[in-house]
This record gives structure tokens, sequence and C-alpha cells, in this order.
């Protein structure tokens, strides 16, 4: 689940701001001992994090590859937030291992600051997960009117697995991921049953059935939320923010960002009970 750090109109991942952190301590520890030694100007201390950024990328989109082959441009897209830690640390491993092997003067000073990387990136997540919220969020005691003139109590939907997007008209990654969700809302087999809900943050009504019928959004799923309470309410101003709530009514994901097939692919696969590709 995303933690974020709202920095005015700006939104930072706190598991990037730790990762972030953690390569520079890892540089600087591979850097001083390497100049201990005499070693100063080796390519490591950034073809490493490199080779270990392309690793978990690469892992990601060859989990999805089916998704990426229809948009094969979407790969540079990092925008979407699909990495695989787990390909990266070992592409990272493998490329100390090769240092050792060819009996790089390199090697130690590499392997510390990668050591160090792993060991403080580990920590924070760690901290992360021990102050995260001990109760699993609820779906908010909050109802809107869909364009269809129905009212959506959304405690009402517990029993079947509910996508909450906030979005705006005015918001370009909103507008782009748009057709991503569309397309997965239309594609889903009749056991998901995922219910998709795009709650506007703001606008007029008019503004948002002028944009929902561009898009050709099913009117009963785009509900009004013209003062911005759900937003204020879960604590996301960010847009697009999007909300995975599984069968029992609970919070087992949050996107803060634009999503991709992949990407999204990834979220639903923890609410809808089918394990992803």
């Amino acid at each position: 689940m995303d933690r974020v750090l709202h920095l005015g109109p700006l939104v930072l991942p706190w598991m990037l701001l730790v990762l972030l952190g953690a390569w520079q301590l890892g540089t600087m520890v591979h850097e001083r001992l390497a100049a201990r030694r005499g070693l100063t100007g080796g390519p490591h201390g950034w073809r490493l994090p490199l080779v270990a950024l392309i690793a978990a990328r690469l892992g990601f989109v060859l989990r999805y590859a089916d998704l990426y082959a229809s948009a094969p441009v979407a790969v540079l897209d990092i925008r979407d937030g699909g990495w695989s830690p787990w390909a990266g640390l070992g592409a990272a491993l493998l490329y100390v291992a090769l240092l050792w092997l060819r009996r790089s003067p390199w090697r130690q000073s590499a392997t510390a600051g990668l050591a160090t990387f792993a060991g403080v990136g580990l920590l924070g997540w760690g901290v992360l997960q021990a102050t995260a919220p001990r109760e699993q969020a609820a779906l908010p005691s909050w109802q809107g009117v869909a364009l269809d003139a129905r009212t959506v109590a959304l405690p009402e939907l517990k029993g079947q697995p509910v996508v909450v997007n906030l979005w705006a008209s005015w918001c370009p990654p909103c507008r782009r991921e748009m057709p991503v969700m569309l397309q997965a809302r239309e594609a889903q087999s009749p056991q998901s049953q995922v219910r998709f809900l795009w709650v506007n943050q703001g606008e007029p009504p008019e503004t948002v059935a002028r944009f929902a019928a561009q898009q050709r959004l099913p009117a009963a799923d785009v509900l009004l939320d013209s003062a911005g309470q759900l937003g204020s309410a879960l604590g996301h101003k960010a847009l697009p923010t999007t909300l995975f709530y599984d069968r029992q009514g609970r919070l087992a994901a949050v996107r803060v960002g634009e999503l991709s097939a992949a990407t999204l692919a990834q979220h639903l696969a923890l609410i809808s009970g089918h394990s992803a590709p």
C-alpha cells in the first residue's frame, strides 16, 4: 500500500524516499572504501544501480508481458510504478558476483555499498510497516449521486471488490488512465465482479457529464463529489488516487499516481481473488 508524503502539490512515496536515501548512503560507503584503497573514478557507483533499475523494470514488464505487448512504448513509461524489487536485487548481486569472479579491485567496496543499500532499504521498509495503521481501513461512510441520478453508498457495496478512482477532468494522468480502467472493467470475468467507481473531485455536474460521455464511462459508476469530501476524508488529495477494497470492504491497496494496464492488473489481483500473471 502506497504511503506518501504531501509537500504542497508534490506527492512522494515514502518508500521511494527511503530507497533514494539508501542509495546515497550505499554510494558514499562504496566511494570512501575505494578511496582508502587508492581507487578513484570507477564506474560502479552509477553502473551498479543502473543495472539494478533496468532489471527491476524488466522483471515487472516480463511478468505482465501480454499487457505491454499491445503498447510496447509503455515499457519506458516508469510513471506507472511498475517495478520488481527482487529482480533488481538479483541483478545487483549478480553484478557484484562477477566483480569477485574477475578479481576486480572494486569488488569489496561495491559489495559494501550494496550491503549498505540493502540494509538501509530493508530497515526503512520495516519501519514503514511497523508504523502503518494496525486496523485495515474499511469502505468509508460516504455516498454520492451518480450521473444516472441514483445514490451510491459505499458501505452498501461490501461483499464485492470495489475500485474507487478519485479524478478530475483537468488532470492529465487521470485522463490517460481512464481507457485502461474502462478496458479492465469490460474485460473482467464474471467471477471477479469488481465494481469500478469514478468519483469526480470538485467539478460541476455538467463538466463531469460531458467528460464521462466523451470517455464512454458508465453513468451509474461516475459519482459527483463537488466539494471533494471523499478525498479529504480519506486523506488523499492528490489526483489521480485509486483505492482497492476487497470483498470484506477492507482497503487492500492504494495507488497514488497513474495506473498502466499492468499496474492495474497487479492491484486488482489483490482484491479479485485471482493471481496476477
